[in-house]
């Protein structure tokens, strides 16, 4: 079996938050072998996403915090997107990389699409809510993502906590996180 290479993006805006707590958490279960790369979205800013696809010149190759971000995302065999759920949704700077996706897809030479196709896409988020039901909005941003670029969909990881270091009190996330990558 190939090495595997995950490849985890932190969205939040704070360091050491809940969500990147049990994303780490989830990652001390991985398969022996498997490698690990951990990117703050905050430390790498996008600028915001200007669709290019019908201007003169189009998406040219990215650059910067840019070029980084696609080097990653292409390296890896599974991405997990570790956002907390801000209003609802994954937050800005997830979002603003998920944007880019678009115009990665039409940067020539980079063959974005086929060679996303078959690895696989995970979330984790905290919530602040006991309804898992508002981070559907999340899940689903995620899920249809993996699907429309031929993606395995690994499922979202959540966990409730609102202050630094709560979710280490969710038990029953704690547990999920224990088997999230298996």
């Amino acid at each position: 079996m190939a090495t595997r290479s995950f490849l985890f993006l932190l969205g939040s805006s704070r360091a050491d938050g809940n969500t990147e707590a049990l994303a780490r958490l989830a990652a001390e279960q991985l398969p022996a072998g498997s490698q690990q790369r951990w990117l703050h979205l905050r430390d790498l800013p996008l600028p915001d996403f200007e669709d290019k696809r019908h201007a003169d010149g189009g998406h040219p190759a990215p650059e910067g915090p840019a070029a980084t971000l696609l080097e990653a995302t292409l390296a890896a065999t599974d991405v997990v997107i570790a956002s907390p759920l801000y209003w609802y949704a994954v937050s800005t700077s997830t979002k603003r990389y998920l944007d880019h996706w678009a115009g990665w897809l039409e940067a020539p030479g980079i063959d974005f699409e086929q060679r996303m196709a078959g690895k696989t896409l995970w979330g984790v988020t905290a919530l602040a809510d006991d309804d898992p039901a508002v981070a559907e909005p999340l899940a689903g941003t995620l899920r249809a993502s993996a699907q429309y670029l031929r993606m395995r969909w690994g499922g979202v990881l959540l966990g409730n906590g609102s202050k630094p270091g709560d979710v280490l009190s969710d038990s029953a996330a704690v547990s999920r996180a224990a088997a999230f990558f298996s």
